[in-house]
C-alpha cells in the first residue's frame, strides 16, 4: 500500500471534545479549548503527518440550535465543512443519543462521505456504561467505525488514525511535511487572547468576547514582536468584568496570553490590550465577516 493523504472533518454538538481531539491528534495545541461550550468559531485545520500517510483535519463549530446570526454562521460553518472530506469523524460523548444527537447526526452523514463514530471521554464512564452506548448508535446509523477513545489521556487515539487511513486515497503529502496548521501568527494569538477571557471570566461573558489583532511589529531591533488587540464584548457591564478592578483581570488575561504565544512561537512578545464595546456584535454579520467568521 502507497502513501495515502487526505481532508478529515471533526464534527459534532458543542462541547464533546472536538478541539482537543484536534490537539492530540496532532501532537501539539491547534486549537484553543475550554469548559465552555461553542468555544470553536472558525474551522481550524490541523496536520498529522505520519511516515505513510498525511492526514489533513479540520476541526469544526459545535452543531447546534442557533440564537443569533453568530451561531448561524458557526452551524452553517459546520455542515459546509463535510463537503469534498474523504472521511468525517463524528465526535459524540459515552451517552446514549438524544433527539438533537440524531438530528446533528443526519445533517452530516448520508451524502456519500464515509463517517467514523468517535465516542470520546470514555474515561469518564464504567465500561459496562459505554457497550449499550457503541450498541445503540451502531444501530441507528450504518457507521464506517466506531472508535471508543479520550482526548485528555490519548487512549484510542492511536486506534482512530489506523481506521482513518484506511479510508484516505492513495496519494502524496497535500503540504509540508514540517506543517501542523494552516492558521497564521496573528490569528493563533487572537484565539489565545479569547480563551484566556473565557477560562478567567464569568458565565455571561465567554459569548459575548471576540478578539481581534490590530498591530503585529516584528520590526524591534530587541528580537521581540510587539502587538496590539482589542477585546470587544456586546455591553458596558461586561467590559467591567474584562478589565476587572485596577485592571487586574485585563493584566491577568494578557499576561497568560503573553507567556503562551511565546512558548508557541519562541520569541519575546510585547502585548497590549483594550477592551471595547460593540454593542450586539454577534447580530452583525459584517462585522462576523470582519472576524473571519463565514
Amino acid at each position: 500500500m502507497g502513501f495515502r493523504s487526505g481532508y478529515v472533518s471533526i464534527v459534532g454538538r458543542p462541547n464533546v471534545g472536538k478541539s482537543t481531539l484536534l490537539n492530540t491528534l496532532i501532537g501539539q495545541k491547534i486549537a484553543i479549548v475550554s469548559p465552555k461550550a461553542q468555544t470553536t468559531r472558525n474551522t481550524i485545520m490541523g496536520i498529522k503527518n505520519l511516515p505513510d500517510s498525511q492526514i489533513i483535519f479540520m476541526d469544526t463549530p459545535g452543531i447546534h440550535r442557533p440564537l443569533h446570526k453568530l451561531g448561524e454562521m458557526m452551524v452553517k460553518s459546520a455542515i459546509k465543512s463535510v463537503e469534498n472530506m474523504d472521511l468525517i469523524v463524528y465526535v459524540v460523548l459515552p451517552v446514549l443519543p438524544d433527539r438533537r444527537e440524531k438530528d446533528s447526526i443526519k445533517k452530516v452523514i448520508g451524502k456519500g462521505t464515509r463517517c467514523i463514530l468517535a465516542v470520546n471521554k470514555i474515561d469518564t464512564v464504567k465500561k459496562d456504561a459505554l457497550l449499550p452506548v457503541i450498541a445503540k448508535y451502531a444501530g441507528m446509523f450504518s457507521f464506517d467505525g466506531i472508535v471508543p477513545l479520550s482526548a485528555i489521556t490519548g487512549s484510542g487515539v492511536d486506534v482512530l488514525i489506523m481506521e482513518i487511513k484506511k479510508y484516505l486515497p492513495e496519494g502524496p503529502g497535500l503540504y509540508p511535511d514540517d506543517m501542523a496548521t494552516d492558521q497564521v501568527e496573528r490569528f493563533l494569538l487572537s484565539e489565545i487572547i479569547r480563551e484566556k477571557a473565557i477560562l478567567n471570566t464569568r458565565d455571561e461573558i465567554p459569548h459575548s468576547v471576540a478578539v481581534e489583532v490590530i498591530r503585529w511589529d516584528e520590526s524591534s531591533a530587541d528580537n521581540m514582536i510587539r502587538a496590539d488587540a482589542n477585546i470587544y464584548v456586546e455591553r458596558e457591564s461586561q467590559k467591567g468584568i474584562i478589565i476587572g478592578k485596577r485592571g487586574r483581570m485585563l493584566k491577568k488575561i494578557g499576561s497568560e496570553a503573553r507567556m503562551e504565544i511565546e512558548d508557541a512561537l519562541g520569541i519575546k512578545f510585547f502585548l497590549s490590550l483594550w477592551v471595547k464595546v460593540k454593542k450586539d456584535w454577534r447580530e452583525n454579520p459584517s462585522f462576523l465577516e470582519e472576524m473571519g467568521i463565514k
